[in-house]
């Protein structure tokens, strides 16, 4: 037995400064303002969720937590049992969680590097219809909300943890010079990308410490356009663009970075991979990109 987890379904965010995550998450990312039950925190839908994007004011800019959608009451049941089989300490939602994340259950657990996992069940989605502020469509559905980067410390423990406990599926590899992290010359470190559902990876981490508790989180539209028309909005407004446009290897996503007010990364692309997990054969890319992705933002 192992956790079903369905998808990524929501991600909430510390922030120092709220006014700036409403510009860019509004007006640069195009993501739609919802309403919600804290006055004080920011609710972005991208789709009929009721809110995909929390943004809570607080003392530092970090990612808060990630929630992952599990099927029901039974399949949350089964996680919590599986939970205390490996000796993972995690914590039931308050009430009032449960009212500002409106969902029905949830528990929340950190991994072994203080990252925050919350596991949901029910959560709701609105009769108004969506209108983002530039008509573009995200892609979501049974592929959830996108996927995120987290960092970790040790890539070989990390592995274990998220397909033997979570029971993420391995997709996909690549490797690193272990002098990048700090590790000794010579060594290598791994990069893994890994998946729930039909969308190529939603998780993935990066072996290297990070003070925002997050690498980045991808968004995916649904034609090139709007990618463009996000990219122009970026410039507009002076976000920093922290990688050109590109084609990855692995998930064949042509995207691009901008820097949240978070301090991370936030990826904005389209047309993702979509993989079978009963034919699908995790590899190892030799590369990043097939093309682009400048990371120095073009500068170089």
């Amino acid at each position: 037995m192992t956790i079903d987890i369905k998808s990524m379904g929501y991600v909430r965010v510390s922030s120092t400064d709220p006014e700036q995550w409403k510009v860019f998450a509004g007006k640069v990312l195009g993501l739609a303002e919802g309403r919600g039950p804290n006055p004080a925190h920011q609710y972005w839908r991208i789709d009929q969720v009721s809110a995909r994007l929390v943004v809570v004011p607080a003392e530092r800019d970090e990612l808060e937590a990630t929630g992952w959608e599990l099927a029901d009451h039974r399949a949350l049941q089964e996680a919590r049992e599986h939970l205390a089989k490996a000796g993972v300490v995690f914590e039931e939602a308050t009430k009032e969680e449960l009212d500002e994340r409106r969902v029905q259950e949830m528990i929340r657990f950190t991994d072994p590097w203080e990252n925050v996992f919350e596991l949901f069940h029910g959560i709701t989605y609105e009769a108004r219809p969506l209108v983002t502020p530039y008509a573009a469509t995200f892609v979501t559905g049974d592929q959830g909300m996108g996927h995120i980067v987290i960092p970790v410390l040790d890539d070989v423990e990390a592995l274990r943890f998220y397909t033997d406990v979570l029971g993420f599926r391995l997709r996909d590899s690549m490797s690193m010079p272990g002098e990048f992290v700090g590790k000794e010359p010579g060594s290598k470190v791994w990069l893994r990308f890994l998946g729930v559902n039909p969308r190529h990876h939603s998780l993935a981490f990066l072996p290297m410490p990070n003070p925002a508790k997050c690498v980045h989180i991808m968004l995916e539209v649904d034609q090139l356009d709007h990618v463009g028309r996000a990219l122009e909005r970026v410039r507009k407004h002076q976000a920093p663009l922290s990688a050109t446009l590109g084609r990855h290897m692995n998930d064949e996503m042509v995207s691009f970075y901008v820097r949240s007010p978070g301090g991370f990364d936030v990826e904005f692309g389209t047309d993702g991979l979509q993989v079978e997990d009963q034919k699908w054969v995790a590899r190892e890319s030799t590369a990043v990109s097939y093309w682009g992705h400048d990371f120095g933002g073009g500068q170089r």
